[in-house]
């Protein structure tokens, strides 16, 4: 349908939305005009002014205009005040039509209730378009003008009321024409008006979706340090103890206090309960009642781990381009030690020696091929799934290929948990974990054991998987280094397990950090992004 046809069509339907007011005012306004007109009438205030000619017709107009006035308002009533451009137009000929039978009845326009036409054709020019608003004002100078001739011919009138009734009209037609010309005004700034207000609820909305999914924190906080405004990248990088209402809330308000006091001064670093590294910048917002103080909450662990990242990017480039002359001798090292512990000539002695030679060579080899998939990362291919399904799934592959005697738990919600990833990054991050966790849980306890859970974070509004061992935790002195590459605590690993897990979580906008268990075991944690951001 064209715009022109829908706007036919409501103005056919009825009087535009901001005329409704208008609409009911002048309902009231009709029934108070004629029981004012009707108690004047009937207490003789008016005797000799109005209805002297004619009181029969006076008295019999105005109950008739004051029944037809309450029957309109009340139709009215019930539709809300919503009616037709039709029903206005009959409206205004009744009013029209009685106030000349009053004019009439009053011995003419010396009574001055011609002046009353006044006001409802100046209604009439608001409430309808420009024609129909000139085509009433020229009916009711018409009726004005006859009405006076038929007074002169009866002898009821003089001739100088020709000239009263002309200038009534000549009133009448200004009157409409100012009042639609600046109704025209008001309509035209109402509209953009409008659309402005429009316009800016939806630049509104869309900065509160960006800010929202924005993956750097949005704290907003008033002149008393009270948060007006908290996006979820925020909430989750604070945590339940730093962000407002938490354990640590005070450490928060502290650091804004310190920088109203020192705008000059650089972010400020927090370690945050997740044992990652926070990074608070401010930003002043100029208010009437006291500014407000615009807080932006990053990981700082992602920057101090650029220059790493450079490095280890130049490093697996270094080892893609030289991997065959080092893969080359180390095969033969490997195939030589091999072959010669196959010899039934040789000691326990040298057999030990070739086994160190043998184990050497595949940590050196494992080492090549994780610094080689620095390099050669596939990009991330995120999408959405239930993750207890998928982990089912996950835990029936990997049960097949795990040792006879490993035990691992699986936790999962009633409800579904979604979430969004690369399912053969997070493959690749769930083996390393349950790998370690297995392996950890052996040198503790003698038993190859694993639990995995999922849930929904509420507080977050995230879902998290939860890797927990019952070995002996990491120590202390050690939780910030665990996922530095090539850090290892243990004597055949490459140091590059938990560092490429991070990564990939990482690339997944999900993050990966040690932290306790419930019941105080040692545990990695999986805290994915909200389903929905999407940058």
């Amino acid at each position: 349908m064209s715009t022109d046809n829908v706007s036919g069509a409501v103005h056919a339907a009825g009087p535009p939305l901001q005329h409704h007011e208008l609409l009911r005012i002048y309902a009231f306004y009709r029934v108070a005009i004629a029981l004012i007109l009707l108690g004047i009438f009937t207490s003789g205030i008016g005797q000799g002014a109005v209805g002297n000619s004619a009181p029969g017709l006076f008295l019999n107009t105005v109950i008739a205009y004051a029944a037809l006035n309450f029957g309109w308002l009340l139709h009215l009533r019930n539709s809300a005040y919503r009616t037709s451009t039709s029903q206005v137009g009959l409206i205004l000929g009744c009013d029209i039509l009685n106030f000349i039978l009053l004019i009439q009845a009053s011995g003419g326009l010396n009574s001055g209730l011609g002046y009353l036409l006044l006001i409802n054709c100046s209604v009439g020019s608001m409430l309808l378009d420009r024609r129909m608003g000139a085509f009433f004002a020229a009916v009711a100078s018409i009726a004005v003008i006859v009405q006076q001739l038929y007074g002169l011919l009866a002898g009821h009138a003089e001739t100088q009321d020709i000239v009263s009734a002309g200038s009534l009209g000549i009133l009448l037609f200004a009157t409409v024409s100012a009042l639609q010309y600046l109704s025209a005004r008001i309509r035209s700034a109402t509209l953009r008006a409008d659309q402005q207000s429009r316009q800016a609820a939806h630049l509104q909305r869309l900065a509160q979706q960006i800010v929202e999914r924005m993956r750097t924190g949005v704290l907003v906080m008033d002149a008393a340090n009270q948060p007006e405004l908290i996006n979820r990248a925020a909430r989750q990088l604070l945590g339940d103890q730093l962000q407002p209402g938490g354990e640590r809330q005070g450490e928060l308000h502290r650091i804004v206090r310190e920088w109203r006091r020192d705008p000059g001064r650089g972010s400020t670093l927090v370690n945050a309960e997740n044992g990652s590294e926070l990074r608070f910048s401010f930003a002043n917002l100029r208010r009437e009642h006291g500014d407000s103080a615009l807080v932006f909450v990053e990981d700082n662990r992602k920057l101090t781990q650029a220059a790493q990242k450079l490095k280890l990017a130049s490093l697996g480039h270094l080892t893609g381009s030289i991997a065959h002359e080092i893969r080359n001798p180390l095969g033969a090292i490997s195939h030589a030690a091999q072959l010669l512990s196959e010899s039934t000539n040789l000691s326990a002695e040298d057999r030990h020696l070739t086994d160190i030679i043998c184990r050497h060579s595949q940590r050196v080899n494992e080492i090549v091929e994780n610094v080689m998939q620095l390099s050669r990362r596939r990009a991330t291919v995120p999408q959405m799934h239930d993750l207890g399904h998928w982990l089912e799934l996950f835990i029936q592959d990997f049960r097949a290929g795990a040792a006879d005697d490993a035990r691992i738990q699986l936790q999962l919600p009633d409800e579904s948990v979604q979430a969004r990833f690369d399912p053969q990054q997070l493959a690749q991050v769930v083996i390393n974990l349950c790998a370690n966790a297995m392996r950890h849980s052996h040198s503790a306890c003698g038993l190859r054991e694993v639990e995995v859970a999922v849930y929904r974070n509420r507080e977050r509004d995230c879902a998290v998987l939860d890797v927990i061992d019952s070995g002996r935790g990491v120590p202390p002195e050690h939780r910030d280094k665990i996922f530095e590459p090539f850090f290892t605590t243990g004597q055949g690993g490459s140091g590059l397990g938990l560092y490429i897990a991070r990564e990939l979580c990482e690339a997944n906008q999900a993050n990966l950090f040690y932290c306790r268990s419930e019941d105080n075991r040692s545990c990695f944690r999986v805290e994915f992004a909200h389903a929905n951001r999407v940058i």
